[in-house]
């Protein structure tokens, strides 16, 4: 380590505890630089009351001081930061000795006199140890964040039998295929599998099939060597191998080429990648979740590879679009008032709360999230949410039920193919055949509608 290394914004500070004040004014000359901050103190009390402002990353600490015992001052001094690294300093060596500062928690231990070189590769030590329990803690800050992020709501609900399959998901590492409808929360579910998994502390990586070029995704699929094309002036990891004994959520997998599903299923059967403009085999550990919203069986040979959608629905979940589990939204609406910044505040009238279920949801629960978080905002200081007035089409109106709907029938009963086959035909009848309106009003989509009309023989008598 040189005194003067360059400019650095990241600033070490380091605390020199000695009564040798020759000794400290001399490390001290030697240590500070640009990108070393060097502080001195001849005593115990004087070392603690430094260390008290908690920013100290290294201490050179001397075992014997005139109003304190080192290893008594190392634990005191760990109390303001526990990521400090103390290196002790000790004109009295010995095996007992190094072990009592061991065990007050220091991180090293030198012997006067050391040389310079000696000194510099343990405070380099220390100083790299910092910045790796640092990306750790990093690191499991965002895993919390993520796992948090993959709660799912309904899983008592309209997700209950997802749910099951779920728990059967996260229990094996089989590739997964999940299918749905823009929005209904497939990568939420990817991530659910993942944290409730036993690779929940290894990575867990998406990329987005249809976000990127074609000729990028091979690229940051597999990776390259430097030199592999034009632009490549340096290697890069495939994501396989960024993704290396976690998951790795392929998004969109129907918009990958056709070339490159050969290739991911040589991965799925071998678990080897071989990186663009390389000649070197690596062998993979990752367990694959793929995620479309398109359907791969009518697509198969012509679209997507047969073989390819066989080896990823070992396990297959289809999602269903929020209109089809309505008795979610409330919860799913809770949730994200949680979720915002003063949301928890707001009134939420259950009026409001029966418009959001009565409302069909073209954007699942995407669009339910950007409705809430936009009604959070334009309250205007009222308080109450009426996210009802943001909704990009209006809630249809329920269709009257016909009053003689039963008159006729024996004990005031029909069969239930009977009822929705009067009540489907009494809807058309005052929406003026309108399939669309009528398809809305009656909260299901236009071609079960067809279906239905179909099924009952019913006379459609104008267009839509």
């Amino acid at each position: 380590m040189e005194g003067n290394s360059g400019k650095s914004k990241n600033i070490r500070k380091l605390l020199i505890i000695d009564d040798d004040k020759t000794f400290c004014q001399s490390l001290k000359e030697y240590l500070e630089g640009d990108s070393m901050e060097v502080r001195v103190a001849n005593t115990g009390a004087e070392g603690l009351a430094a260390s008290a402002r908690g920013d100290t990353d290294v201490v050179l600490l001397d075992q014997r001081l005139p109003d304190v015992e080192g290893d008594s001052l190392c634990t005191s001094i760990l109390k303001y930061n526990d990521q400090t690294k103390i290196i002790f300093i000790t004109a009295h060596a010995s095996y007992d000795g190094a072990v009592k500062a061991m065990k007050s928690g220091a991180f090293n231990y030198l012997s006067k006199p050391f040389e310079l070189e000696e000194m510099d590769h343990a405070i380099e030590q220390a100083i790299r140890t910092i910045e790796l329990e640092r990306i750790e803690q990093l690191q499991r800050y965002h895993s919390a964040r993520e796992s948090e992020a993959a709660v799912l709501i309904g899983e008592k609900g309209g997700l209950a039998p997802i749910s099951r399959l779920l728990e059967s998901a996260a229990s094996t590492d089989a590739p997964v295929l999940i299918t749905g409808e823009t929005g209904t929360g497939k990568n939420v579910l990817a991530k659910a599998i993942h944290y409730k998994s036993p690779l929940r502390r290894a990575p867990f990586i998406s990329i987005n099939c249809a976000a990127l070029p074609e000729n990028l995704i091979e690229a940051e699929l597999f990776g390259y060597e430097k030199g592999a094309f034009t632009g490549a002036v340096s290697a890069k990891k495939s994501i396989f191998e960024m993704a290396e004994g976690g998951t790795l959520l392929l998004d969109e997998i129907g918009e990958m080429p056709m070339h490159l599903q050969s290739k991911l299923l040589g991965v799925l059967e071998d678990h080897k990648i071989r990186r663009l403009g390389g000649e070197q085999v690596k062998t993979v550990n990752v367990r694959i979740i793929a995620a479309t919203g398109k359907d791969l069986e009518k697509m198969l040979d012509t679209g997507f590879r047969k073989d390819l959608y066989f080896r990823l629905s070992v396990i297959r979940i289809h999602v269903p679009p929020l209109r089809e589990r309505k008795e979610d939204i409330p919860g799913l609406c809770k949730y994200f008032l949680d979720k915002i910044p003063g949301g928890r505040e707001m009134t939420f009238p259950e009026a409001e709360v029966q418009k959001c279920m009565q409302y069909r949801w073209p954007g699942n629960i995407r669009e339910l999230k950007n409705i809430i978080e936009r009604a959070v905002i334009l309250q205007r200081g009222s308080g109450v949410l009426k996210p009802s007035e943001l909704l990009a089409e209006p809630i249809p109106a329920p269709v009257p039920c016909p009053e003689n709907i039963l008159s006729s029938a024996p004990e005031g009963l029909l069969p239930l193919a009977e009822l929705e086959k009067s009540y489907i035909k009494h809807a058309l009848s005052i929406l003026a055949d309108n399939y669309t309106r009528t398809s809305k009003a009656l909260g299901i989509s236009l071609s079960t509608l067809k279906r239905k009309v179909k099924e009952y023989g019913l006379k459609r008598t104008t267009g839509s």
